[in-house]
């Protein structure tokens, strides 16, 4: 599932997310969703998260188990 809408993510969530620094390169980094940072309900590059160690980017992929 992409992370382009907003009410499929909450906190607590297991996503990838593409860093600002790896926008170029796709890198993905896998963690939990602490904060939701984007209001609108739906962005075209994904919503922009906070992970719980800190770190901000845009949903990629959200994680199924």
């Amino acid at each position: 599932m992409n992370g382009q809408n907003r009410s499929d993510i909450y906190p607590g969530l297991e996503v990838e997310i593409i860093l600002k620094k790896d926008q170029r390169s796709g890198k993905l980094t896998r963690g939990i969703v602490k904060d939701l940072l984007t209001s609108s309900a739906y962005h075209s590059r994904g919503i922009k998260v906070r992970l719980e160690d800190g770190q901000v980017g845009r949903v990629a992929e959200i994680i199924e188990d």
